[in-house]
């Protein structure tokens, strides 16, 4: 799987899981160098306490357009070191 935004690879691998359809990629499978730590902060049911990167691409940026569970509820505990994506980021094979 192949994650793109603004024509680039910002994430891919082989790996991911799929939540609520969903792809979450492998954190180390990201490309760094397109990641922005956001402040932005979500809660989940059932995940738990959800956190934000945006994402930067040839000085364009997609805020707070993907999102992982630092310390998921046990019962997401699969996703763990994953991140997901959102707002016009393309998920595809």
């Amino acid at each position: 799987m192949q994650a793109i935004w603004n024509s680039k690879v910002i994430a891919a691998s082989d790996e991911t899981v799929v939540v609520e359809n969903n792809h979450y990629f492998p954190r180390d499978s990201l490309n760094d160098e397109f990641f922005i730590e956001s402040s932005h902060t979500s809660e989940c049911a059932w995940k738990g306490a959800a956190s934000y990167y945006s994402i930067s691409v040839d000085g364009e940026v997609n805020q707070d357009a993907a999102w992982y569970y630092p310390n998921p509820k046990p019962e997401a505990s699969h996703i763990k070191d994953r991140v997901a994506f959102w707002r016009g980021v393309q998920v595809s094979e």
